[in-house]
């Protein structure tokens, strides 16, 4: 079974705003793995993959929305 992490570790391991993080969920840059009340979990492997990803293109230049459409033609091959 996947070990889920909380909106918190990501905001402490990233060092990211919990508005951040909110907007990344918004736009499909990171997926919800489970909800537990109101708070979500979120996938650990996952979400490093991607973060690693949205790291390495935000720091290109790349737009979240084309960083979006990378992140799902990876997830498609």
């Amino acid at each position: 079974m996947a070990k889920l992490i909380s909106t918190k570790e990501i905001a402490q391991k990233y060092n990211l705003s919990y508005q951040i993080i909110n907007h990344y969920v918004r736009v499909g840059l990171l997926p919800i793995a489970k909800r537990n009340g109101f708070r979500r979990l979120f996938d650990e492997i996952e979400t490093k993959k991607r973060m690693k990803k949205i790291i390495e293109l935000k720091d290109k230049g790349y737009t979240l929305a084309l960083i979006r459409d990378q992140l799902e033609e990876e997830g498609n091959k």
